[in-house]
C-alpha cells in the first residue's frame, strides 16, 4: 500500500513538473537571413581555421533538423512571405508582410481563401503583446522597417512601402528596437516614442549603452548598420551586444517576452556573392546566439529558435572555376579569407575615396592580395568612369577565393532548425518541417490562443464593423483617415496608428489600424464599435 502511495505522490509531483513547463515564459527567435547550410559550414570552417581549438558553433549542439520555407504559390520565397508564414502560419505573396496572399489556384501550395486576400494576419509578437502583456522586442542590422522586422510588427502585400510600414511598427507598442534607418524614423514617429516615454537615442552610442530605462528605441545610420567586418566599435554595437541590451531590458517584464533578432546582412552578402561578407555576418550572428543560449539556459524558461527564412545565392565551398578545388587544403581555402580587413562594400567605399597612387597599398592592407598593373587599371578605370566598382571589386577578388555562386538571389532549399527548448527532449521540435508547422510550435509553447480569431479580433474590416453608420475615406497616397459618424458621435481613425479620436478626444486602441487601397479597405479592431455608443 506505502509502494501505491509513494507512486502516486511521485505521479502527481510528475505531472505537477510538467505543467510548470508545458509553457515558456519567453521566446527568442534568431533569423539568420537569406542563410543556406553551406554559408553556416563555412563560416564554421573560418572559425576553425582562426581558432583551431574551437571546432564548433554556439548553434551546433541545438541543430535539430530543417524547416521548408516557401511562399503561398512558389517554392522559393523573400524575407516577407517566408518570416510572415513563421509569425502568422500562413505563407503568403512574394513581398508580402504579414498579410493574407491572394489565391492562385493553378500554383497555390496549400489551398487559399480567396475572400480573405490582403487581410492583415495577426503575429506572434502582436499577440504576446496583447493577449499576455509580455513585453516585446526587435534586433536587427538593416533597417527596422525591412521585411523580416515587419514582418513581425506591420501589415502590408508591399514590402518597401516603409510609409506605411514605419507607423504601424512605432504605434505596435515594441518595448526594445534596437537597429538601423534613422532616416526612416521621421519627427512625428520620434514624438509618438517621446510622448511614451521611450528612451529614443538616434546615432548615439553613449546614450544607448548608458540608458536605464526599460523601453527603448536605438538606431544607427540612415538605414542599415555596417557589416561586422567593417563596423567601428565606437559608433556601432555589435549584434551580440544588442542582443543581450534587449534581453536585459525585456526580462524585467514579469510576463516574460518575446523578442526577435535578425542576423540581417547575411542574405545582403550573399546577394552581393561576397563570401568573405557570408561567412563574416554568420559569425557575427552565431555570438549572438551564444548571448541568448547562455541567457535561456540559465533563465530556464526561455525557448530558442534558430532558422533562416530562406536561402540565398547557391553558395559553395570549392567551384569548378578553381582548378582541383576538391583537393584544396583548409589554409588554400579559407586563409585569404581570414586576411580580408572588410567586406566587398567596405572595399570598395575605401578605394572610392583612396588616391589612386594608394589603392595597391589599401588593396594588400584591407585584403592581404597585391594587385597586378592590369588590375589597378581596371579598379582606376571602373572609379574614373563612373562604372560599377562594387562589380569589379567582386568580379576581382571571386576570381582569387575558391568559392562559388548560382545566382545573386533567393534559392528554394530547406533551411537548418536550431531549438533550445526547456521542457526537454520529446517536446522540443525535431526532424524536418515545413514553415506552418513552426509557426504552430512557437505558438503553442508560448500558450496563444487561436491566432485565426485574434485576426478576426483585431483586424475586421471597417465595412463590418461600422455597418449601416456613414464612413468616409480622406486623405493623401502617404496616409488615409476614416471617418465614421452617428447622431451621437464622430469617430476618426488614422491609418498605421493605436490611436483614433472620439469626438476629437484621442483614445488608445490594443492593435494597430491597417489600410489596404487595393480594396479601401481599414482593418481595425470590432470594438472601435463600442466607442460609437
Amino acid at each position: 500500500m506505502k509502494k501505491f502511495r509513494l507512486l502516486f505522490v511521485l505521479l502527481l509531483v510528475s505531472c505537477s513538473l510538467f505543467a510548470q513547463v508545458a509553457q515558456v515564459k519567453n521566446v527568442i527567435l534568431m533569423i539568420p537571413d537569406g542563410t543556406s547550410l553551406s554559408a553556416v559550414s563555412a563560416a564554421r570552417w573560418l572559425q576553425r581555421y582562426q581558432q583551431p581549438e574551437i571546432t564548433h558553433l554556439n548553434i551546433d549542439p541545438y541543430i535539430a533538423g530543417t524547416v521548408l520555407t516557401y511562399c503561398s504559390d512558389a517554392p522559393i520565397g523573400d524575407s516577407a512571405p517566408t518570416t510572415s508564414c513563421y509569425m502568422t502560419g500562413y505563407p503568403s505573396h512574394s513581398g508580402y508582410v504579414s498579410t493574407y496572399p491572394v489565391a492562385v489556384p493553378d500554383a497555390d501550395i496549400i489551398p487559399m481563401d480567396a475572400s480573405k486576400a490582403y487581410q492583415p494576419l495577426m503575429t506572434l509578437l502582436e499577440a504576446a503583446r496583447i493577449t499576455q502583456k509580455k513585453a516585446t522586442g526587435l534586433v536587427v542590422t538593416c533597417e527596422f522597417t525591412h521585411a523580416t522586422p515587419a514582418d513581425c510588427s506591420a501589415h502590408s502585400y508591399n514590402r518597401g512601402n516603409y510609409d506605411w510600414i514605419a507607423p504601424q511598427i512605432v504605434h505596435n507598442d515594441i518595448d526594445v528596437v534596437i537597429g538601423g534607418g534613422v532616416s526612416i524614423l521621421k519627427p512625428e514617429l520620434q514624438e509618438y516614442l517621446k510622448k511614451e516615454n521611450y528612451g529614443l537615442f538616434l546615432d548615439d552610442l553613449k546614450g544607448y549603452k548608458n540608458y536605464k530605462g526599460d523601453r527603448m528605441w536605438a538606431l544607427f545610420n540612415p538605414k542599415d548598420l555596417p557589416y561586422e567586418l567593417d563596423r567601428d566599435p565606437s559608433k556601432f554595437p555589435s549584434m551580440a551586444e544588442m542582443t543581450a541590451k534587449a534581453i536585459e531590458k525585456l526580462s524585467k517584464n514579469k510576463n516574460g517576452f518575446f523578442l526577435m533578432v535578425e542576423g540581417s546582412k547575411v542574405d545582403w552578402a550573399a546577394h552581393g556573392n561576397d563570401p568573405v561578407g557570408i561567412m563574416t555576418e554568420m559569425l557575427a550572428f552565431d555570438k549572438a546566439c551564444g548571448v541568448a543560449l547562455d541567457w535561456a539556459k540559465k533563465n530556464g524558461n526561455t525557448l530558442v529558435v534558430i532558422v533562416p527564412d530562406h536561402g540565398n545565392s547557391g553558395f559553395s565551398i570549392g567551384t569548378s572555376r578553381c582548378k582541383g578545388y576538391s583537393t584544396t587544403t583548409t589554409s588554400e581555402l579559407f586563409g585569404p579569407v581570414a586576411r580580408f580587413k572588410a567586406t566587398y562594400e567596405g572595399l570598395t567605399a575605401r578605394l572610392q575615396a583612396t588616391p589612386p597612387e594608394k589603392i595597391k597599398e589599401v588593396v594588400l592592407d584591407l585584403t592581404g592580395f597585391e594587385l597586378s598593373d592590369k588590375e589597378l587599371n581596371t579598379i582606376k578605370d571602373a572609379r574614373a568612369k563612373d562604372g560599377n566598382l562594387s562589380g569589379t571589386v567582386r568580379e576581382m577578388f571571386n576570381n582569387k577565393l575558391c568559392f562559388g555562386f548560382t545566382t545573386g538571389g533567393h534559392t528554394g532549399e530547406e533551411v537548418f532548425l536550431g531549438i533550445f527548448d526547456p521542457r526537454g527532449a520529446g517536446i522540443e521540435l525535431r526532424g524536418h518541417h515545413t514553415n506552418v508547422e513552426l509557426n504552430h510550435y512557437m505558438r503553442e509553447a508560448m500558450g496563444l490562443s487561436d491566432l485565426d480569431a485574434l485576426t478576426a479580433q483585431h483586424f475586421a474590416k471597417h465595412t463590418d464593423v461600422f455597418a449601416g453608420l456613414i464612413c468616409t475615406i480622406t486623405g493623401d497616397e502617404k496616409v488615409k483617415i476614416l471617418t465614421v459618424k452617428n447622431k451621437k458621435n464622430t469617430v476618426e481613425i488614422r491609418q498605421g496608428s493605436n490611436t483614433i479620436k472620439v469626438n476629437g478626444k484621442e483614445e488608445k486602441l490594443p492593435s494597430v489600424v491597417v489600410y489596404v487601397d487595393v480594396n479601401n479597405t481599414f482593418y481595425l479592431p470590432q470594438s472601435v464599435r463600442e466607442r460609437l455608443k
